[in-house]
């Protein structure tokens, strides 16, 4: 199974919700089952003993191979394999990124048929199989992972952080805080300008006439509220 991060962290396509879930299964029997046949497809040339760099091939469960693919596809369906038993979010990332190097496998390899280029032994089945493992392999390894609309119990889906409301409330608040402020200001320099301002407005204008900056005047102002020691 998949381990656990040590710290937590907004879940994201590369760092899912620990724990099992229906999606993890899917990519999991994915991996899978295209591991479990390309393992067996590749066994079987070994044991026939296939030439390792013949270009023409045999037959082994309807697909022509040889030694170089039959090692291969012990390789990768190994590598399917072990993904799938280390838990569903290894088993999709490898499963995607196979899948896009058979589709690419059996684009190239349907340019070099019929020619001393064919190292694999390619035949048209070949290609058509390369590419429906590739796809097979994208859509099980992407399925419910990179796309939008993620239900909230999904492990790919992404979490909004805890501190943002917190965060937006201390705004709006300061906000608030200076707009009375400000309102205070406006009616200590109304007052002192029809020679009626009290003591302490004139104390705290006198601090705020020392700024020009309205940004900075508003910050004395405040600041002035309580009298120095």
């Amino acid at each position: 199974m998949d381990q656990l991060h040590s710290e937590p962290h907004p879940a994201d396509i590369w760092h899912p919700k620990p724990g099992p879930h229906p999606v993890h299964t899917i990519h999991r029997v994915g991996a899978a089952v295209c591991g479990g046949f390309l393992t067996l497809f590749g066994g079987l040339g070994l044991s026939h003993g296939l030439p390792f760099f013949s270009t023409r091939g045999s037959i082994v469960l309807g697909l022509s191979s040889n030694g170089l693919l039959a090692v291969l596809s012990v390789i990768v369906g190994t590598v399917l394999l072990a993904s799938a038993i280390r838990g569903g979010h290894t088993a999709s990332t490898i499963s995607m990124t196979l899948g896009v190097l058979f589709l690419l496998s059996g684009l190239a390899n349907s340019l070099v048929l019929a020619t001393p280029l064919n190292l694999l032994a390619f035949r048209p089945a070949n290609i058509l199989f390369s590419l429906a493992v590739g796809a097979v392999l994208l859509v099980t390894g992407a399925y419910g992972r990179v796309t939008g609309g993620l239900p909230v119990d999904n492990p790919y889906h992404r979490d909004v952080p805890e501190s943002q409301p917190s965060s937006t409330q201390e705004e709006f608040v300061q906000q608030e805080h200076n707009l009375a402020a400000a309102r205070e200001l406006a009616e200590a320099e109304r007052a002192y300008a029809l020679h009626f301002a009290n003591g302490e407005q004139i104390r705290r204008l006198e601090i705020v006439h020392q700024h020009r900056s309205a940004e900075h005047r508003l910050r004395a102002w405040c600041d002035s509220s309580h009298p120095a020691p």
